[in-house]
């Protein structure tokens, strides 16, 4: 056995953009145990709740993460309209989704372009992300947004989008869809690709719930689990919604989960879309959330469930607002997935968990 070495990894290194740092103990080439150390950055966004009231905190909220926006500004209005028992008409319900949907493959055609960056597949990664765009170019047609959209409002959304730009986001849709298919086969079946991701960084079922994991990250090994089973809002529409699954439960699963989402996110958009209902938008609620209200409520983020918790206190302003991101619930699962693989797969190894810093240091 051979000498164990502390070897710091981050907090500025290529895999990601964001300050993740990790003390990674190694025994000659070998990751013995890897110790994250996460908070270089605290912006205090959920204290902004006392000086932000309810309508003005959404935009706060969709603040949190970039790539995740649309999410947060969804999951923090479902939890004040619980918390005032705000009703939303379907179509806005319909259209929260479907926007909800296009975040998805956003996220992961971005995450899978990343992906191919960091194993060297450099066309594959401007393919990847040439996708991403015409995604971004749909949400700015719709919302005037291409990351922050501003779309949602407490009571409904800020915007409709009528039949004939409906029709044009499934053109466009469909046009992605049959690129797709051939990332999707070089992601999958080449060699190459799969020489960096079989194997690597594995995390048992057993594991996975232990550790309480979410997400992607606990799908691919067989954690039968995805907040959009629970039916609410426009999901609960859907006809047999089933979370894509894997068994391996190593990064090549990871890849494979995500992969296949995206298709399971063309379908659903295309499902809404399909049978949108005509009974408005909704409107801004003009409530106030009643003293010592509470609500809660989850929702599922392209990273995994994301939890939201609200607390009124009669006034326009919230007592307390929390989210707890997915990025949080899986770094343990990150260190454990970490622990005995080689020191060059770390990077592939973190990047497969698809951490958000900036979700987590909020």
């Amino acid at each position: 056995m051979g000498k164990a070495t502390v070897i710091p990894f981050g907090p500025q290194h290529p895999v990601l953009p964001e300050p993740l740092h990790l003390d990674l103990v190694v025994e000659d080439e070998r990751v013995i145990e890897a110790i994250p150390q996460i908070g270089f950055i605290h912006r205090g966004l959920e204290k902004l709740v006392e000086t932000r009231d309810i309508h003005q905190f959404i935009y706060v909220a969709e603040r949190i993460c970039g790539i995740c926006s649309f999410g947060h500004s969804l999951g923090y209005a479902e939890t004040v309209e619980d918390l005032m028992g705000v009703e939303v008409p379907k179509r806005a319900e319909y259209i929260r989704v479907i926007l909800h949907e296009l975040s998805r493959m956003h996220s992961h055609l971005l995450w899978m372009g990343l992906a191919a960056d960091a194993f060297g597949f450099e066309s594959l990664f401007m393919h990847c992300w040439r996708l991403r765009e015409r995604v971004l170019d749909i949400f700015e047609a719709t919302t005037g947004g291409r990351v922050i959209l501003s779309a949602v409002c407490i009571g409904g959304v800020n915007r409709d989008i009528d039949d004939v730009m409906m029709k044009a986001i499934i053109d466009k849709i469909d046009s992605i869809e049959s690129e797709y298919k051939e990332i999707t086969d070089t992601f999958l079946k080449d060699s190459s690709v799969k020489s960096r991701l079989v194997g690597v960084g594995h995390i048992s079922k057993e594991e996975a719930e232990a550790l309480c994991m979410v997400g992607p990250f606990a799908r691919a090994s067989n954690v039968a689990y995805d907040a959009r089973m629970l039916g609410r809002g426009g999901y609960g529409d859907l006809e047999g919604f089933e979370p894509i699954l894997s068994d391996e439960g190593d990064c090549y699963a990871r890849c494979k989960v995500r992969a296949l989402e995206v298709n399971q996110s063309i379908a659903i958009i295309k499902e809404l879309a399909a049978k949108m209902p005509h009974d408005g938008i909704g409107e801004k609620s003009k409530l106030t959330p009643p003293a010592g209200s509470q609500a809660a409520s989850v929702l599922e983020q392209p990273r995994g469930e994301c939890y939201y918790y609200a607390r009124g206190n009669g006034s326009k302003n919230l007592d307390r607002m929390r989210m707890r991101t997915p990025t949080s619930q899986n770094l343990a699962g990150m260190v454990k997935a970490l622990e005995g693989c080689d020191l060059a797969d770390v990077p592939m190894v973190i990047l497969t968990i698809d951490p958000c810093i900036s979700c987590s240091e909020r």
